[in-house]
This record gives structure tokens, C-alpha cells and sequence, in this order.
């Protein structure tokens, strides 16, 4: 490369950066100006929008005024219309006024006059009453004269003749009064023990000894009695009631005494038959865990009674005694139906008396929960029953109601309300059909025959079956051997004859048994 290009280089490169900046200024100096135009194109909208918005709103606020001075408009013209309505009732208020003004005026002048009137009339009987006295003198004078006596003698002979009248007719008239409220009580006495034995809807019904078990055929009176009967015997010991299978087409009857052990030997049957597995084992595991179950639904009948009379505030020891009456008999009768029978009795005949109706009914349900602990012994029930309500914070009313159940005479009535129970009472029991006596004495005998059995040692269970006619007696294995066993049962035999009347023979049976159990682990 020669001198010249080596010079020409450097202005070459000059002129180009000149004409490359020439270029940009005016490439520049074009966007420029379109920004600037499109800055006025967006700015014109803006001013259009603006203005568009501006009319749009001045139109939504004349709008708004225009509804506002309407809905103001209707209110005033509302309230003018009340108004014009007001002054017009007032101004016929104000003519009745003004009328009642007038016939007031009027009464007011009728009333001087009659005044006037009145007082002529008091000056004239004055008068009157002044020329009558110096009559009355005169007369009292010349009657003086003619019976010889003094007017204060007159007096007292007409006033003693007058207190015979009065004394006689007094006494007529207390006679008179004694008779019809006597007829009166005695009526009103027999209104109130109809309305209460009529409003009172417990039902009446008279336990038996035995309970019917269906069965689903046939074929289960052979799984009930079991190879040999031993199925059967185990039920029997257990449960302590006789199971008589008969001809009867799919039915089983259980005959006890006792209707608790009825009952748990019913529902323990019935479990059986729907289980399907019927063995002895089987069936001492069925029969403990439903006497578990009666335990418990003891207490739930308790509070169900309780619940239908309407108390509250019971001790839970005396609703599971309560409870426990569904399961005894009085003469026949079921003693938890007797005792809500005689509170809702009572109670309606304390409420036509004016007295305490929950007090009354109180009273009547607990009137009887003596007979229902057996763990007393042979304590008089009213003696169990009135410790009971003292030791669960029973008042003296109900204390009294139990106390009177007593044979003694000696016993004080400290309320009304103890009369009406033991009323209700003698109603629940009369009702033809309510108990049976033979029933009652067929009970006896066989508690009777379990308690002579199991007064002797080495006893754990009795059971009376077959309507009394035999004595099944279940016997520690370890206190009574073989020989003891014949023993034993001779003594109750004897024990039998000399302290309970029966008729036919009663057949005692000893039963000794022994298990041994061991578990593998």
C-alpha cells in the first residue's frame, strides 16, 4: 500500500462517520415526530372519552336528583294525605267532645235540681221524724201507765224473749248446716275417688307362674332336652326353672315361681334357639350374661316408671329397687303396676284437694319398695322400706306413708297426704280381679320351701319346681360328700313336714357336682 492510501484512509473514515451521523439526525428527528403525533391522536381520544364520560355522568346525576325529589315529593305528599287524615279525626274528636260537654252540662243541671229537690225533702222528713218521736213518747207513756213497767224492764224482757228466738233458730240452722255438709263431703268424696279411678289407665294383670318360649320347629324340643337330658338339666340348674316340653306343636313352657328367673330363663332360651348352639357350657354362659342384662334393665324400668309419673331427684338405689317390683307379685298382682297405680291415684286426688301433687305421688310409688329388697331378710317390709327412704333422703311425708303400711295401730298420720295414699291403696287392691289370694299363698309356699333348703350349710342354690312338688338343692362338691348329700336331704325333708303346709308329697333331690378345669396356654 502506497503514502496516498494511507492518507486517504482516515478522511475516508471521517466522511462516512459524518454521513452516518447526518443520517441518524434525521431518522431521529422522523420518530420523533410520529410520537408526537401519535401523542396527539391518543390525547384527542382522551379529550373525547373524557368528554363522553363527563355527559354520561351529569346524566346519571341528573337522573339520581330527578328520583330524589320524586321519592321526597311522595313522602310529603304521604305525610300531607296523614295529616289532612289526623286533622280531619281530630276535628270529629273535638265535635264528640263538645257534644259530651253539652249532656254533661245537662246532667250537671238536672243533678242541682234533684239536689234542691232532696234537700226540701230532708227538711220535710225531719219534720216528720220530730213530730214522730213526740208520738213515740207519748205512746212509750201511756204504755207505761197501763203494763205498769219502766221502759228499760220492757226492754229486757223483749230483748231475752228475742235471744230464745235466736238461739233456737241458730241452732236449726247449724243442724241444718252439719247435715248438708256432711251430704256435701260425702258426695264431693266420691266425686274425687271416681275422677281418680277413672283417669287412672294402668291396666291390671295377674302374673302366673309359667312363660311360653315359640320355637321354629319341631326338631328344637330334641336340641333343648340334649343327649340323655343333659342340655335340659343344666338349663334347670342354672336357671332354676322347670322346662316342660309337651305335645304342643313349636312351643316350649318355663314354670317358676319366681318371676325374675322366669324372665332371665325366657330371654336366655330364646338366645339359645337363635344361636343354634345348645350345650351345657353353653348354656351356663347364656344364663349368667342375661342375668346381667336383667340387672341392668332393672334400673331402666325404674326410670321409665319414674319418667310416666312425672318425680324426679330419685336416688339411683331406689329406682333400681323400683325396677326390681316389675318382677314381684303382691297377692297376685304385679307390685310395679300396684305401686304406679296407687301414685297416679294419689296424685289426682291431691290435685282436686288443692294439695301437693308430686309430694303425693311420691309417697304412693315408694309406699311399697320394701317388699322389693330381698337382701333384708325376713325385716318387715314397712321396716326395710321406711329405713330405705330415711337412709336415701326420702322426706317425713313419704317416711309416713310407708310407716302406716304397719299392722300397728300406734303409728301417727303427720299428713294428709299419707290418707290419701293409703286410699289409693285400698282402690288398687279392691278392683275385682286386681289380686288372687291363692296365687299369693301358692307363692309363699314355694319361697317357703327355697329358704328352708338354703338355710342348711353347704347349700348354694334352691329352686322350688314343679308347681312345689319337688326341691332342687345345689351342694358345694368340697363341704357335702356323698353321704352328707342323703343326710342333707332327709334334714330339709324334715325341715319340710314340720314348717310348711302342702298338699301330695314334695320331692327333695341333692345335686353334688364336681368339675375340674384347666386351661391351655
Amino acid at each position: 500500500m502506497d503514502t496516498w492510501t494511507l492518507m486517504l484512509l482516515p478522511v475516508v473514515a471521517l466522511l462516512g462517520f459524518a454521513a452516518g451521523w447526518v443520517l441518524r439526525q434525521r431518522l431521529g428527528q422522523k420518530r420523533v415526530a410520529k410520537a408526537e403525533e401519535l401523542a396527539e391522536t391518543i390525547l384527542e381520544e382522551a379529550r373525547s372519552e373524557s368528554e363522553s364520560l363527563k355527559k354520561a355522568k351529569l346524566l346519571e346525576a341528573r337522573e339520581e336528583v330527578f328520583q330524589l325529589k320524586q321519592k321526597v315529593e311522595q313522602e310529603c305528599k304521604d305525610k300531607l294525605e296523614g295529616l289532612q287524615q289526623r286533622e280531619k279525626t281530630l276535628a270529629a274528636r273535638e265535635i264528640e267532645l263538645d257534644r259530651k260537654v253539652d249532656v254533661l252540662n245537662k246532667k250537671e243541671q238536672e243533678l242541682n235540681e234533684l239536689r234542691a229537690s232532696l234537700k226540701g225533702k230532708e227538711s220535710y222528713l225531719q219534720q216528720r221524724e220530730a213530730e214522730l218521736e213526740a208520738l213515740i213518747q207519748e205512746e212509750n207513756q201511756k204504755l207505761e201507765q197501763i203494763s205498769g213497767l219502766s221502759t228499760e224492764e220492757a226492754k229486757r224482757i223483749q230483748m231475752e224473749n228475742l235471744l230464745d228466738t235466736v238461739k233456737k233458730e241458730s241452732a236449726l240452722e247449724a243442724q241444718e248446716i252439719r247435715d248438708k255438709a256432711r251430704q256435701t263431703a260425702r258426695r264431693d268424696a266420691r266425686e274425687i275417688l271416681i275422677q281418680a279411678i277413672e283417669r287412672s289407665a294402668i291396666s291390671h294383670v295377674v302374673d302366673t307362674t309359667v312363660s311360653v318360649v315359640n320355637l321354629p320347629d319341631e326338631a328344637m324340643k330334641g336340641r333343648i332336652i340334649g343327649r340323655e337330658g343333659r342340655n335340659i338339666r343344666a338349663f334347670e340348674s342354672a336357671t332354676g326353672i322347670e322346662v316342660l316340653i309337651d305335645d304342643t306343636p313349636k312351643t316350649v313352657v318355663l314354670s317358676g315361681f319366681d318371676p325374675m328367673r322366669r324372665e332371665i330363663a325366657k330371654q336366655a332360651l330364646e338366645k339359645l334357639i337363635y344361636d343354634g348352639r345348645i350345650h351345657p357350657g353353653r348354656i351356663e354362659e347364656v344364663v349368667e350374661k342375661t342375668r346381667e342384662e336383667i340387672n341392668e334393665r332393672v334400673y331402666e324400668l325404674g326410670e321409665q316408671v319414674i319418667m310416666e309419673v312425672g318425680l324426679h331427684g330419685v336416688h339411683p338405689e331406689l329406682t333400681r329397687l323400683l325396677g326390681r317390683q316389675k318382677f314381684r307379685t303382691t297377692y297376685g298382682q304385679n307390685l310395679l303396676q300396684h305401686s304406679k297405680e296407687v301414685a297416679v291415684i294419689a296424685g289426682m286426688m291431691a290435685s282436686q284437694l288443692g294439695l301437693d301433687v308430686a309430694l303425693a305421688k311420691r309417697a304412693g310409688l315408694f309406699h311399697d319398695i320394701g317388699k322389693a329388697a330381698e337382701e333384708y331378710g325376713d325385716t318387715p317390709v314397712h321396716e326395710i322400706g321406711l329405713e330405705l327412704a330415711k337412709k336415701y333422703g326420702e322426706g317425713e311425708v313419704v317416711q309416713n306413708a310407708i310407716a302406716i303400711q304397719s299392722p300397728r295401730d300406734n303409728v301417727p298420720i303427720l299428713s294428709p297426704i299419707t290418707v290419701l295414699v293409703q286410699t289409693a291403696d285400698a282402690i288398687s287392691v279392691s278392683r275385682p280381679g286386681a289380686q288372687k289370694s291363692m296365687l299369693e299363698n301358692f307363692l309363699t309356699r314355694m319361697r317357703k320351701l327355697e329358704e328352708i333348703a338354703t338355710s342348711f350349710s353347704g347349700v348354694v342354690q334352691a329352686y322350688a319346681l314343679q308347681a312345689g312338688r319337688e326341691v332342687r338343692v345345689i351342694v358345694e362338691h368340697n363341704l357335702v360328700d356323698d353321704t352328707k348329700a342323703q343326710i342333707l336331704a332327709n334334714d330339709i325333708s324334715k325341715r319340710i313336714r314340720d314348717e310348711v303346709e302342702y298338699p301330695g308329697q314334695v320331692k327333695v333331690t341333692v345335686i353334688r357336682e364336681y368339675r375340674s378345669i384347666s386351661y391351655a396356654k
